[in-house]
């Protein structure tokens, strides 16, 4: 699939555009991951990650990024004995991934429009 992607691209001053846009269509239909509090699950298979294909699974970026990695840092720090634990309780760590959920959705919906936008607009200018 790559390399026929990259091949479709050319060498023009669309390719760049046309990469970005063909290669973020064809990502579209993968499952977006969700944040969740672990303690109000009690099916572990669900802590499956399916492409690593490891049992347990937990993702983080840079704290300053979002506040879901925020509370991972924290969580994992207190776990680790590093800092003292954090006083929310399960359900309301859960409220806060639903909510990081709900706008990574949103954030999500708004740049599939923004990318279908911008490729019909290059279609219907592109001879």
């Amino acid at each position: 699939l790559q390399k026929s992607l990259s091949e479709t691209f050319g060498a023009d001053k669309y390719s760049r555009a046309r990469k970005e846009v063909l290669t973020y269509m064809f990502s579209r239909p993968m499952q977006m991951a969700l944040y969740f509090c672990t303690g109000v699950l009690e099916d572990e298979t669900l802590f499956h990650h399916y492409a690593l294909n490891v049992p347990f699974y937990t993702h983080f970026t840079s704290p300053i990024r979002r506040y879901a990695d925020i509370i991972v840092h924290r969580l994992l720090s207190a776990s680790l004995g590093a800092r003292s634990p954090i006083k929310m309780e399960k359900e309301a760590i859960q409220k806060q991934a639903d909510h990081c959920n709900d706008r990574k959705m949103a954030s999500k919906r708004v740049q599939e429009l923004s990318a279908d936008l911008f490729f019909s607009v290059f279609v219907r200018v592109r001879p």
